[in-house]
């Protein structure tokens, strides 16, 4: 499992011994983080951490996960260190896979229309599943979850060039492109008001970036024949 870190001192340590409980190897990702986030995991046995030296993106920090993950696994499973998820879930993720298939799978966050759910989630998760579709990807009811399972030779051949949230809106799309299924498996999410829980969503500047990835890839669509795309974002073949 992939765990990516920023400024998550009160939960990050909950969150990992939580995922450690599912006896899979642990990567966690400390992309640059300025509070105590690592202090609060140093200690723990059997888990991998990975650093950056100063904040690259989600993105980045997932790539950097998934770089290392391969060399012990096929799949990666990523989940938030925010606390907002029950890794356990995972394994009904891992049930919804059918035998020999090698989909992305999404944790569709279950009551995102809430009251509790902050407003930013909600405006951003009808965004990007708009403008994912328009872009040529999948037609899904949550592109924002970041609570997924991906197998990783395919997804580290998709040339996803966003290195921040737009990463988990883009690979969709690219994968979508190379034809490599996505599928949502409903799941449980945690929003308390008044709880540890930190987003580092920034309305104004995300919704900024988001448009430049999205206006990028629909030009793309527009005008680059669906083959050439394609190819772009080939997985390898089974064997190769």
């Amino acid at each position: 499992m992939v765990i990516p870190v920023y400024n998550h001192e009160g939960m990050v340590r909950a969150v990992v011994e939580k995922t450690l409980a599912l006896s899979l190897p642990v990567f966690v990702v400390d992309d640059g983080a300025a509070d105590g986030s690592y202090e609060r995991i140093r200690d723990i046995p059997d888990i991998r951490i990975l650093r950056h030296p100063e904040n690259r993106g989600k993105g980045a920090a997932l790539l950097t996960g998934f770089a290392e993950a391969a060399h012990v696994a096929d799949w990666a499973i990523t989940i938030d260190a925010d606390g907002q998820h029950d890794p356990a879930e995972a394994l009904e993720m891992i049930r919804a896979i059918p035998p020999g298939a090698r989909p992305i799978v999404i944790g569709k966050r279950r009551g995102m229309d809430g009251a509790a759910v902050p407003w930013t989630s909600r405006f951003g998760r009808g965004f990007s599943n708009f403008w994912v579709r328009m872009s040529g990807g999948p037609r899904l009811s949550d592109t924002q979850s970041g609570f997924r399972i991906y197998p990783l030779p395919e997804t580290l051949c998709l040339d996803v060039r966003a290195r921040r949230y737009q990463f988990e809106v883009e690979v969709l799309v690219k994968a979508n492109w190379a034809g490599i299924p996505v599928r949502e498996v409903e799941i449980g999410v945690e929003y308390r008001p008044g709880s540890q829980r930190i987003s580092h969503f920034h309305p104004f500047v995300d919704f900024m970036r988001n448009t430049r990835v999205f206006a990028r890839l629909i030009v793309q669509r527009l005008f680059i024949p669906p083959s050439v795309r394609a190819g772009w974002a080939m997985p390898p073949k089974a064997g190769s």
